[in-house]
């Protein structure tokens, strides 16, 4: 499974930010749940609309995001 075929933008929906398809549930909602410490099942209880398949998808977008650009985390420090 690709991510590609779960996340989608719309400029229309949510001012375009990366959503599940078919929802209004932005990606960003998803990851906030899992590093707040749910589960991938809590999320989808709580967003019943979501598979876990859905959650997945989101994580991936999200590790491609993080390929892409390097953050100098050194001065984080």
């Amino acid at each position: 499974m690709s991510w590609r075929e779960r996340i989608v933008t719309d400029p229309a929906v949510c001012h375009g930010k990366a959503c599940i398809r078919g929802t209004r549930i932005m990606v960003s909602v998803v990851l906030d749940n899992l590093a707040a410490g749910l589960s991938p099942e809590e999320v989808v209880s709580s967003y019943p609309s979501l598979t876990l398949d859905d959650v997945r998808a989101a994580v991936s977008y999200a590790a491609e995001l993080a390929r892409e650009r390097i953050i100098d985390l050194s001065a984080a420090s």
